[in-house]
């Protein structure tokens, strides 16, 4: 079986998480054409936001096919709308495994879908409208496996 580069496959990922997330088409708000792809993040708000991983721990072997994520956030709230009129304190929960981007979180808590193998997950936390904070709120990343 061939395998397609991770570089191939982040662009379509990004672009359907977006919409599924309220991007254009989604429902909420959507930036203005004119909004630039990626901010410079020079001129991105800092967050009080502290961000961990609860489940699964460090180190963990997981059964079954799926796997379930939660979150710890303090100082700050996630929100379900998606807006350019951003916050310190609101924003949206990203979820990295093997530090691809595979899902965005109105929630604290999701079941993620895996196969066999070692994993890295971190999540970050990012402002109403999808961009990292200044700095960025990233947890510690954890190693777990999947049996």
């Amino acid at each position: 079986m061939r395998r397609i580069p991770a570089r191939a496959i982040l662009p379509v990922a990004v672009a359907l998480v977006l919409t599924a997330c309220g991007g254009p088409g989604g429902g909420g708000s959507t930036p203005s054409p004119s909004a630039p792809s990626t901010p410079d993040l020079s001129t991105r708000p800092s967050s009080p936001a502290t961000l961990s991983i609860s489940s699964p721990t460090p180190n963990e072997v997981v059964h079954g096919s799926t796997v379930h994520v939660v979150v710890t956030l303090q100082n700050a709230t996630v929100v379900k709308t998606t807006t350019t009129q951003i916050t310190p304190t609101e924003g949206h929960v990203h979820l990295y495994l093997d530090n691809q981007l595979i899902y965005m979180a109105y929630a604290l808590a999701q079941d993620v879908p895996v196969h066999p193998g070692v994993y890295t997950l971190k999540a970050e936390f990012v402002a109403s409208d999808h961009f990292p904070f200044n700095p960025r709120v990233y947890s510690q990343s954890i190693v777990f496996t999947v049996q």
